[in-house]
């Protein structure tokens, strides 16, 4: 049996049709306790790395919000996502959209979605993870227990951690070079530290770090004066563009200064151009593995799969 409730969002009466009594469980997450369907098969995921991280398990959402700077998605995930319906940008899901697609799981973040926690969990059971940075594995998991895929979650995370190993044993020695991150963007630009999404992923392999980057936390300004600090063995750098080439130019200005141009990384032709939505954007588990495999390709080592 149908039955149907009224809702109100954003000043509008709306309609939402419940379907009959499934079987759920009950899920601990950083915004209180939620009631889920044990096998839930409308999920709409409200954040890059959710996304991805449903994809990784087999589960395509029925909708999901823009991919940074993408038209609407990433290229690593835009076929598999070529039904998925648009519910507007990651910091401003569109709710009236969500609540047309009926869904019976929603995915979101608190850093991101604090505020409209009430309104989506009108909707549909909602379950936030905290934020959106190193802790992406811890995250993946979360996400697979709440969709009834902890054991593919597991066997994913075990290939990620097969892969870290095979790296490291061939990398040997190397594991103690210093690699450095650095992101571009219009306006300011990041030095990566150990608990961004790429520092976890050097942070996996073994790498060693830069003293500057080489710390708690996500990312901190620099400016253009303090480029020795991102001196390093290998330098890699990304850039976040949004369309008016500012990232770009941010990148052409500092590479052409005489302190980027005196850094061991450049002098020994050790600097790596690599993609943002791989190394910042994405977040998620097929990220984590493109990473790994630009870090093949740039040391030279054999493909892990």
């Amino acid at each position: 049996m149908i039955t149907r409730r009224l809702l109100v969002l954003a000043g509008l009466p709306l309609l939402l049709a419940l379907s009959g009594p499934v079987m759920a469980r009950d899920i601990t997450h950083i915004m209180g306790v939620t009631s889920v369907p044990d096998a839930p098969l409308r999920v709409v995921a409200l954040t890059n790395e959710a996304t991805e991280d449903l994809l990784a398990l087999g589960i395509t959402p029925v909708g999901a919000v823009r991919s940074a700077n993408a038209d609407p998605w990433f290229d690593h995930v835009a076929a598999a996502l070529s039904e998925t319906i648009l519910v507007g940008e990651e910091l401003a899901p569109n709710l009236e959209v969500i609540l047309s697609l009926e869904p019976d799981l929603i995915l979101g973040n608190k850093k991101r979605h604090e505020a409209i926690y009430g309104q989506l969990s009108a909707i549909a059971p909602t379950v936030y993870v905290e934020n959106v940075t190193g802790q992406w594995r811890n995250n993946f998991a979360f996400y697979a227990e709440t969709v009834g895929q902890a054991d593919a979650a597991a066997a994913a995370l075990d290939a990620y951690e097969g892969r870290l190993e095979a790296i490291k044993a061939e990398l040997g020695d190397r594991l103690a070079e210093t690699v450095s991150l650095v992101r571009f963007i219009a306006g300011q630009n990041y030095a990566y530290n150990n608990d961004s999404f790429s520092g976890s992923i050097l942070r996996d392999i073994g790498f060693a770090r830069p003293a500057a980057q080489d710390k708690p936390g996500l990312a901190e300004p620099i400016t253009l004066e303090r480029i020795p600090e991102l001196d390093a063995d290998h330098l890699l750098h990304f850039s976040y563009e949004t369309g008016d080439g500012g990232a770009t130019k941010e990148a052409e200005t500092w590479m052409a200064s005489p302190l980027w141009q005196s850094l061991e990384a450049v002098q020994s032709g050790h600097v790596h151009a690599v993609s943002d939505t791989v190394w910042a954007t994405a977040g998620g588990i097929m990220a984590a593995n493109l990473a790994l495999d630009d870090i093949e390709a740039i040391f030279g080592l054999a493909p892990t799969r």
